[in-house]
Formats: structure tokens, C-alpha cells, sequence
């Protein structure tokens, strides 16, 4: 508590906390689509084959994976204070992505770079939300609208440093990248004390998962979820190649970024709407507008003018992210309360085992099915996760 200055009788948060944290946030995140917003040049310089974009992403999601799982059976966020586990974890997902730098040509070196960038991005995204929860005792559903705007805007930023540094090597956009996220780890650390309200989250418990999805309720938030998962990071890995076939005048690495930014003011505005209308109605809300946008895809790519296609993207961009905290907020309510730890760590790790089954597919897919036509697999995730969330919208 020390520096934190909190008024005793308001219990008041320092101004900076909020802003301190999404910038933390953003800048910790950076690191997740590195690889990704390269790819070109390295399939260039290294000689890699087409289908290494999804492969490169895939060992990012299934680092993630677990480190999710070693840090909750270790209760590394419990047993110390989080906001040092969120700056290590910065530096070591730093390191990891510059580590490509040092290692010989070739697609293990870059997967095994990614797998660990991962695996220490599991304790900069929940972490940053357990950060988060501490200064919060109500309107964090709100507020997690702005840390998961934070995430979506770091996971962007590698597309825009590429436009930037048009004429730089890919090799300064890595390190650039990590540097960045070096400096939102001390920024945490300098200007985000522990919170008043943080608490000792459960342990994972395997066992408990057969009685947290006997709830009607988390099973429904849970699989709505699930379906949001299915769509979202299959949609942010394609579209350079979506810009780059169906709009080639533009920037691919500039629009990349505007594409995915977009979802960040998705988050913010939802977290807003959540405040009056309720989680539920807004994830469901954004989740068929996003769910729409990959059924009348072949038709917009096919027919549209460029212009229209890229305002079509950017508004598919806010949607399909905006409902990420809400779902958040949803999985976090709707758990039972002896098992919240096991039940969300669970709905993580099933989420994002859930985007490396869509990314692979997508990227199965890119030889023998027209460009036009690749998001429409994306339209059962979406399907699914509408008719999962009926109980909660009934209630």
C-alpha cells in the first residue's frame, strides 16, 4: 500500500491507477502478434513455407495455454505481489521475442521464440486483470472495457511500428516491439502499487470442473464465449492477407492496425453500454453483428469497391472484439463461487485452445479455398455461441 495515498474516508483511487495500468496493458501486449506482422519479411529472408503464418500464431496461443496452467497450480500471482509477476513477466516476454534475433533461420527457432513469448504473455493479460480487480470493487466491468481496449490496441501495434518503419528491417520492428514491452512492465511496477481490494484468488482445481459446468448459467456464458473465441483470433490473423488481396492500393500493415485498434473502442463503448443494459445484451449484441459480418463476407469481398470493403472490416474490427470484456465479466459473475479460480482458468484455456483448432483450419484451407470465402468458416463459432447465451438473456 505504500505511495498509494488512499483517502480513508473515500477510499478514493489515485488518478493515475487506470491509466497507468491500460498503458502497462498495451504496451505488455505488444509482443502477442510480433511475429505475425513480420511474416512477410521472414517468409522472404527465411524461406518459409505459406502455412507458417498460422503455425507462428498457433505456438503463441498454445504457449499461452501453459503458462496459464503452470501459473495457477503454482499460484505465482497469489504468493507475490502481481504487479511483480506482471513486470517479470514483461521482460521475459521481451527477451522472448528478440530471441529470434540471435537464433539461425529456420521455423523451430521462430516457434519456440513464440511458444515462450506466450507463455509469459499468461502473466501479463490475467494478471493485469487481477491488478485491476484490486483497485475496483465495483464498475470493474467497466474498467476491464478499457484494460481488454489495451490488449486489442498492443495486439495491433506491430502493424502499425511495420507501417512506420516502412524501410526498417524486421529484425528493428522485433526489437522495437520488445522494448516497448519492457517499458510497460517497469511502468506497472513504478506507478501501480497493490490495490486495497485484492484478494487470493482459488487455486485450479481439475476436479472442480465437472461441478462448474453442471451451471446453466456458466455453461451458457462459458460456450458464448467459446463461440466469440472460435471467430476472433482467426479474424485478426488473416486480415493483411484479406487487405492485401481485396485492397491493394493501401497499406496492408497500416489498415492491419486500424482493423484490429478498432476493437479497442468496441471494448471502451461496451463497457459503458454494459453499465445500463447489462453484459449479456451487449456481448450478444456485438456478438451477431460480428457473427453477420462473416456470412456476408464473400459478398463484400466479391462485389464491394475497396473503400467500402475497408470501412466493412473496420466495423467488423470494433464487433468482434468489443465483447471480449463482457464476456469476461459474464464467465467471472456466473461461476460458482468455491470454484471462480478453477472456472475461469478453465474458460481461458479452452478459449484459447479453441482459436489454434480455427487458425489451423483457416490456414488448412488457404491453398484450396478462395480468399473470399475463408471467413465464412468462422460462421459456427459465432452460430453457436448466439444459441449458448439464450438462458442468460431469458433471465
Amino acid at each position: 500500500m505504500a505511495g498509494a495515498r488512499l483517502n480513508p474516508v473515500s477510499n478514493s483511487r489515485p488518478a493515475r491507477i487506470l491509466p497507468a495500468i491500460v498503458a502497462a496493458q498495451f504496451a505488455g501486449s505488444a509482443v502477442w502478434f510480433a511475429g505475425n506482422a513480420v511474416m512477410g519479411d521472414l517468409k522472404a529472408a527465411w524461406g518459409l513455407p505459406a502455412e507458417s503464418l498460422g503455425q507462428v500464431l498457433s505456438a503463441v496461443q498454445l504457449g499461452f495455454i501453459a503458462g496459464t496452467l503452470v501459473f495457477a497450480f503454482l499460484t505465482l500471482a497469489d504468493r507475490f505481489s502481481p504487479r511483480v509477476i506482471f513486470t517479470l513477466c514483461c521482460l521475459g516476454a521481451a527477451l522472448a521475442n528478440a530471441a529470434v534475433l540471435a537464433s539461425p533461420p529456420g521455423l523451430a527457432p521462430l516457434l519456440a521464440s513464440r511458444f515462450a513469448t506466450g507463455f509469459f504473455l499468461a502473466g501479463i493479460y490475467p494478471v493485469g486483470m487481477k491488478i485491476a480487480s484490486g483497485w475496483y470493487r465495483s464498475g470493474l466491468g467497466n474498467a476491464l472495457g478499457f484494460l481488454v481496449g489495451a490488449l486489442v490496441l498492443g495486439t495491433a501495434f506491430p502493424h502499425l511500428l511495420k507501417f512506420l518503419g516502412q524501410a526498417w528491417p524486421w529484425q528493428a520492428v522485433l526489437a522495437g516491439v520488445s522494448l516497448v514491452a519492457a517499458a510497460g512492465g517497469l511502468l506497472m511496477f513504478a506507478a501501480v502499487p497493490d490495490g486495497p481490494y485484492l484478494t487470493r484468488a482459488a487455486r485450479f482445481d481439475p476436479h472442480a470442473l465437472q461441478k462448474v459446468f453442471r451451471s446453466r448459467r456458466f455453461r451458457a456464458s462459458a460456450f458464448g464465449y467459446f463461440g466469440h473465441m472460435w471467430e476472433l483470433y482467426a479474424f485478426w490473423a488473416f486480415v493483411p492477407w484479406i487487405i492485401a488481396a481485396f485492397a491493394p492500393a493501401v497499406d496492408a500493415s497500416l489498415w492491419s492496425f486500424g482493423v484490429i485498434a478498432a476493437g479497442a473502442a468496441g471494448c471502451a463503448v461496451g463497457g459503458l453500454v454494459s453499465l445500463k443494459l447489462g453484459s449479456a445484451r451487449v456481448a450478444v449484441a456485438q456478438l451477431a453483428a460480428s457473427g453477420t459480418c462473416c456470412l456476408v463476407s464473400p459478398l463484400v469481398f466479391l462485389f464491394a469497391p475497396p473503400l467500402l470493403i475497408l470501412a466493412f472490416l473496420v466495423f467488423w474490427g470494433v464487433v468482434v472484439a468489443g465483447d471480449s470484456p463482457q464476456f469476461s465479466a459474464l464467465n467471472a459473475a456466473n461461476a460458482p463461487a468455491e470454484a471462480t479460480g478453477s472456472a475461469l482458468i478453465a474458460a481461458n484455456c479452452i478459449g484459447f485452445a479453441i482459436t489454434i483448432a480455427s487458425i489451423t483450419l483457416l490456414n488448412a484451407m488457404v491453398g484450396s479455398l478462395s480468399i473470399a470465402y475463408l471467413y465464412l468458416l468462422l460462421v459456427p463459432g459465432p452460430l453457436l455461441g448466439l444459441l449458448a447465451m439464450r438462458p442468460l438473456l431469458k433471465d
